[in-house]
């Protein structure tokens, strides 16, 4: 057995163009949070004795499977990498959910008694971006395509020679594209952004004619609203100002129990009830609230 293994050793890490060599490169693209799943070619399980698979860096994941123990090590890899089904059957690599840091090439290396093969796989993740369509003060619709990878192809239906474009570059590898349509002076009734993208495309539609009334809506009811605290602070004005004349003009109105406003007494009234002049004790212990006069 120890003989049998120092010869598997050997196979393993003598230079390739000692044993017999399969290469393939195959190219696989997911979007970012499906499941990636890298088959390696099916080898007869009967002469099968190792699969590895590892990512093509130092410090990426390693995973195998060793027949003759029934053995899988893992070494590196998040519990996102495994197996899609039991190696022995079938040693498909299975990634799942994908993100953008999986991108990149991995190898499956597979050792049987008919050699030493080898099976590239290039991982390219597609990011979809978030789509928006809005229009700003100056009668320009934005189409923006936000955070995609590819960066998203962004069109105009009709077409128009005022449009522009202008993209940003984040650091994960995404793109922001946004386009400008500008429609001041188009008798077009809607406008159509077209978005497209590999995974799939994506159409927004905005309606110029309600766009602009709807402008012209915000603009009657800020008036209208301005005009309704005007009116409700010169009621208020007139009301006082009549109540204020109210307690100026002289009659027995002032004797009424019945107060309607709430205004300081004026300096001749002040006077008028004013208590006659006795002595300084009977003042002593003063107070407005237990005051009454009789007149």
């Amino acid at each position: 057995m120890a003989l049998n293994w120092s010869v598997l050793a050997v196979l393993l890490f003598l230079p390739i163009n000692l044993v017999e060599v399969y290469a393939a490169h195959n190219r696989v693209s997911v979007e970012a949070g499906h499941e990636a799943v890298l088959s390696c070619p099916n080898t007869p399980n009967a002469s099968l004795l190792l699969v590895i698979w590892k990512r093509n860096c130092s410090s990426c994941c390693l995973l195998s499977y060793r027949r003759d123990h029934n053995e899988i090590s893992r070494l590196n890899c998040s519990e996102r990498i495994t197996w899609k089904y039991s190696p022995a059957s079938d040693p498909a690599l299975r990634i799942y959910p994908v993100n953008l840091g999986d991108e990149g090439n991995y190898t499956c290396e597979t050792v049987s008694s008919e050699g030493n093969h080898n099976f590239l796989f290039s991982l390219t993740v597609i990011v979809p971006p978030m789509v928006t369509l809005t229009h700003d003060k100056s009668r320009v619709a934005v189409c923006q395509a936000s955070a995609g990878k590819p960066p998203a192809d962004i069109s105009w239906i009709p077409a128009s020679d005022h449009s522009s474009e202008e993209e940003f570059h984040h650091p994960n590898g995404t793109v922001t594209r946004v386009s400008y349509f500008g429609w001041a002076h188009s008798s077009f009734p809607s406008v159509t952004c077209l978005v497209t993208y590999p995974t799939k495309n994506q159409t927004l539609v905005m309606d110029l004619r309600y766009t602009g009334h709807r402008l012209l809506y915000i603009l009657v009811g800020a008036a209208t609203g301005v005009s309704a605290v005007t009116g409700v602070v010169l009621c208020l004005i007139l009301r006082c100002r009549a109540c204020w004349l109210r307690k100026q003009a002289p009659g027995p109105a002032e004797h009424s129990t019945t107060k309607t406003c709430k205004f300081p007494p004026s300096r001749a009234r002040r006077e008028a009830a004013k208590p006659p002049d006795f002595s300084e004790k009977i003042y002593q212990n003063y107070n407005p609230r237990s005051v009454y006069v009789y007149l």
